[in-house]
């Protein structure tokens, strides 16, 4: 589904991305791992287009992306999350999840105004969303009210609103607490059993091993292993890159 190829991207003088080459395959749940530094969240802003590489290729499903920007790489399919959330914390859960929509996004500022027939259309397609989260309940209060980790699983729900068939996940589980993060997990499950591929940037191994098909481990913007998790914990690069350790 999606294919990096020689990639390189610098920034500020140091070059945070180097001749990385990886696959996704459809489906699949592909962790994205490596010591702070390594050139993760950057790969998924190259992934996305929030930054453009400097030279490489991307492809999703055989298409080239060099080029288009973020809001083209959105409506062939391509959804985000971020390490700092990204919600307009004084609208409501649902508020927050209905932007997610393609076709309500260009009509941003009728949330203004009473609701046509198309968006409570939208509204309620919202609300089945958030139904699946248990946070139904919550829809209409301030997203901003609700905990970290209630925010978390809004705001992915606002990118599978989208209708992405590709998720970017940065870090999905810091700072959320066991219990909503079981739901994140049973989530990306049911995410994943919807046919949808899930790539994941996360610190928890314990999250990534046990959760992910996949996983591609970066350090100073080289990819220096790719297995499965139990193949990736035996690399001796890996654990040179993580604990200094050489075997």
């Amino acid at each position: 589904m999606l294919d990096i190829q020689h990639l390189y991207k610098g920034l500020g003088g140091i070059q945070a991305v180097q001749n990385c080459s990886f696959s996704v395959t459809e489906g699949s749940i592909t962790a994205l791992i490596g010591p702070n530094g390594a050139g993760k969240t950057t790969m998924f802003n190259l992934i996305n287009g929030i930054l453009h590489h400097d030279s490489g290729h991307i492809l999703y499903r055989e298409k080239s992306l060099n080029g288009l920007q973020a809001y083209q790489r959105a409506r062939l399919g391509i959804g985000r999350t971020f390490q700092a959330i990204r919600l307009f914390p004084e609208m409501s859960a649902v508020e927050n999840v209905m932007l997610g929509f393609p076709h309500y996004q260009d009509n941003f500022f009728d949330i203004f105004h009473p609701l046509a027939a198309h968006e409570r259309h939208v509204q309620e397609e919202a609300m089945n969303l958030l139904r699946e989260i248990h946070l139904d309940e919550k829809a209409h209060l301030p997203a901003g009210s609700l905990s970290y980790g209630q925010q978390k699983l809004v705001e992915i729900m606002r990118a599978v609103a989208s209708g992405a068939d590709l998720l970017l996940l940065d870090e999905p589980a810091a700072g959320v607490n066991r219990t909503l993060l079981n739901s994140i997990i049973a989530l990306i499950k049911k995410l994943q059993a919807q046919g949808k591929t899930i790539m994941i940037v996360e610190h928890d191994m314990g999250f990534v091993m046990n959760l992910s098909d996949h996983v591609i481990v970066m350090d100073y913007g080289k990819e220096i292993a790719d297995g499965t998790p139990k193949e990736v914990q035996k690399n001796p690069k890996v654990l040179e890159a993580y604990l200094g350790v050489k075997k």
